[in-house]
């Protein structure tokens, strides 16, 4: 079997990467093929921890821009984002690998709270654990609970999955000769505002060194040959 190079890890996926060309807010056969590769990963011995946006459904920041108080508007972002979780611990359990939602949010009815040690316990004994609602407080975006989780969890990576190869200098579906960034610091990433996550979340990173991939979600297989040892998307690391 192929040595990985880490052993437990936080993947990050956008709420929009779940919806359909058509504009649907969730396709079930994405949330599937995203299921399917991690459970891939979960075979392999790959401990998963991970995170989905919920701007396929609202965004508060959005809603707040057309009037609605901004802490509500967050609050229902939040409650998208346990939409998500619960689309994809369905397409997981389906897929017959163990999975837990948790919370940031007391809504145990249907998902657990958060509770960090046992979060852990769960990850050791192989469950995927999906946390929901975010930290559970306005004003504070889905990549900065990634980031927040994945050192609670002692995550050996942070993997930022975007519809990109990694980072460029501007977005490279509107500018023709953006340069591809293979490796950074976090201090760059900061100091030339990549927009790779907000602020919040990369200093989180950086200040409890962790480590971040930002690659294609969407290239079938990459994570796998990522956690196999090859140099896929862009590295960020503590200079």
């Amino acid at each position: 079997m192929t040595k990985l190079i880490c052993q437990r890890i936080m993947l990050k996926l956008s709420g929009e990467a779940l919806m359909s060309e058509t504009g649907g807010n969730i396709d079930p056969a994405i949330v599937k093929r995203l299921a399917t590769e991690v459970k891939d990963l979960c075979d392999a011995g790959v401990e998963v921890g991970l995170v989905i946006g919920g701007g396929n459904i609202l965004r508060g920041a959005e809603q707040a821009a057309e009037g609605l108080n901004r802490v509500t508007g967050d609050q229902m972002g939040m409650l998208a984002t346990v939409m998500n979780a619960l689309a994809m611990q369905d397409s997981l359990e389906f897929l017959g690998q163990p999975v837990r939602v948790m919370s940031a949010l007391k809504i145990n009815q249907v998902c657990e709270d958060y509770i960090r040690r046992k979060a852990v316990r769960h990850l050791e004994k192989g469950r995927v654990v999906i946390f929901a609602a975010g930290t559970g407080n306005p004003f504070f975006t889905t990549d900065t609970a990634a980031s927040l989780r994945a050192i609670e969890i002692d995550a050996h990576l942070m993997i930022k999955a975007t519809k990109v190869r990694g980072i460029y200098s501007a977005d490279p579906e509107k500018v023709a000769d953006a340069v591809f960034y293979p490796a950074l610091t976090y201090d760059e990433a900061l100091d030339q505002r990549l927009n790779v996550m907000d602020t919040t979340a990369l200093v989180l990173c950086r200040d409890n060194d962790l480590p971040m991939r930002v690659m294609n979600i969407f290239e079938p297989g990459a994570i796998m040959r990522l956690m196999q040892g090859e140099d896929i998307g862009s590295l960020i690391e503590r200079g």
